[in-house]
């Protein structure tokens, strides 16, 4: 007899994959639209597979008076996302046929919206698969702004509490209730997805194309109906959308809240916010003038070659415009450290996350400052809020755990037979959530399916770890967490 505490967990998880099963009939919808109603018993199949499971972790029934505790948050969190990444496979397995690996591979990239790809031939593909993949970032991105608004403030990594101005503290209190903050992100973000649906149509893409790339935009995920990403639009508007969509999936959600209900400049006055926007503005014009002076493109469009892929790395999205890795060398080094960069907390980009370069970047001023005068007494604070030490602990160890997890999966790689470029940057891209990596084979004109296996399931436990933030994962090893 399962303890109390599992069967909650499997509850819960239960209804992740009925959720999961019902959202299949969008691909279905989509088959039968584009009459391609005979690739409907996959899903038909990989819906009543998932239900079925759903609905044995279900029936038990939900334990009355149990209340889960931050150790049980964590075990539901890791255990939920690769439950449903397991059932998400099933469409790829049995449309594509190709390996339960690869399915895997590219069901754990969309719902962590990673955007690394092994399918080829999208151009042409089925479009109910090509939605599919566009969901399950979409699911994965609004699920992880509920984790980091949720679950990661328990783990203090989060740091959420750093972004809440004077005014949202005392707008708390007026909404207390965390189902109304969640409802108000969830209306946020399907508005934004509708406005970069309609934006994407406007500004020159067919209906069904505009609805893929807005799910993989707002989520920074990054797959696209085309194997040439985004090169495939010629219009200069469709770049410019895309990369507002962008920006706006990597911005904090839960600021948008506070703008929604009533203070206006709250996003605007947040530290991190003004310092993402300011670190792209500046890497546009720098990088933008450097393109502009080594081709022949006009300064406009050398521009907005630079703006859609330096957005695109940075926002840990994986769109890309041409093949920026034939830049040069310059190019290839500044988009590798963009990659480790990220986008806000609270966001559905990954990454490091800005907050912590800024708050690192406190701390050596305090540090330095404390060598010049030893007596001195040295507040330091960011957004208005005291950096506690615990906070300051959480971010350290972040930072030093992020790094060592891509070169532990970096040597992993190259113990298989991978070159150094595609283990190391494989590994960078998969942790901080980016897709693509740099090279030939999995740079963005590549993709992952000549990887071997092996490296497949590294990259995919990569994937996985840099999405719940390492040490969401990291603590379930802990031999303290088993004993009650």
């Amino acid at each position: 007899m399962a303890s109390p505490t599992l069967r909650i967990i499997g509850f819960i998880i239960g209804i992740f994959l009925i959720t999961l099963a019902i959202s299949m009939v969008i691909p279905m919808l989509t088959l039968l639209i584009f009459e391609r109603a005979a690739e409907l018993n996959t899903f038909l199949w990989s819906s009543l597979i998932t239900f079925v499971a759903g609905l044995i972790l279900v029936l038990p029934g939900k334990p009355e008076h149990v209340q889960l505790r931050p150790r049980d948050m964590y075990m539901l969190t890791v255990s939920s996302w690769v439950a449903v990444c397991i059932f998400a496979a099933l469409p790829f397995l049995l449309t594509q046929r190709i390996s339960y690996t690869d399915s895997f591979f590219e069901s754990m990239s969309g719902i962590t919206a990673t955007g690394a790809t092994v399918l080829s031939g999208l151009d042409s593909m089925s479009p109910g698969i090509l939605i599919w993949r566009s969901l399950l970032h979409w699911l994965g991105g609004i699920g992880f702004i509920g984790m980091a608004v949720a679950i990661l403030p328990l783990l203090r990594i989060g740091g959420m509490r750093l972004f809440q101005t004077e005014s949202s503290d005392r707008s708390e209190k007026v909404m207390p209730r965390s189902h109304m903050v969640a409802k108000f992100i969830v209306l946020t973000y399907v508005g934004i997805t509708l406005f970069g649906t309609l934006a994407f149509w406007l500004a020159g893409m067919g209906p069904f194309d505009a609805i893929n790339h807005a799910m993989s935009a707002i989520s920074t995920g990054g797959f696209s109906t085309s194997d040439q990403s985004l090169a495939k639009w010629s219009q200069p508007a469709v770049h410019w959308v895309a990369v507002v969509v962008m920006i706006l999936g990597s911005l904090p959600f839960a600021l948008y809240v506070a703008t929604l209900r009533g203070n206006r400049w709250t996003l605007f006055k947040d530290e991190q916010v003004r310092g993402f926007l300011g670190l792209l503005l500046v890497t546009w014009l720098v990088m933008g003038a450097w393109y502009w002076l080594t081709t022949d493109l006009h300064w406009l469009d050398a521009l907005r070659h630079v703006a859609v892929n330096v957005t695109s790395v940075m926002t840990t999205t994986g769109f890309a415009l041409g093949d920026y890795s034939l830049w040069g060398d310059f190019s290839l080094m500044i988009f590798f450290y963009l990659g480790f960069i990220g986008g806000c907390s609270g966001s559905t980009a990954g990454g490091i996350k800005i907050f912590r370069f800024q708050v690192a970047y406190i701390l050596l001023r305090a540090n330095l400052h404390q060598l010049i005068h030893p007596r001195a007494v040295i507040k330091q604070k960011y957004n208005g809020h005291r950096l506690d030490e615990d906070v300051v602990r959480s971010i350290l160890t972040f930072s030093f755990f992020f790094t060592i997890t891509i070169c532990v999966i970096a040597l992993g790689l190259s113990l298989l037979g991978l070159d150094w470029m595609t283990a190391l940057t494989g590994a960078a891209s998969s942790v901080a959530g980016v897709g693509p990596g740099l090279g030939e084979v999995i740079g963005p004109s590549g993709n992952f399916a000549g990887l071997p296996d092996a490296a497949k399931w590294l990259l995919a436990l990569g994937m996985l770890l840099g999405r719940l933030e390492i040490l969401t994962v990291l603590v379930l090893c802990v031999p303290a967490f088993w004993r009650h």
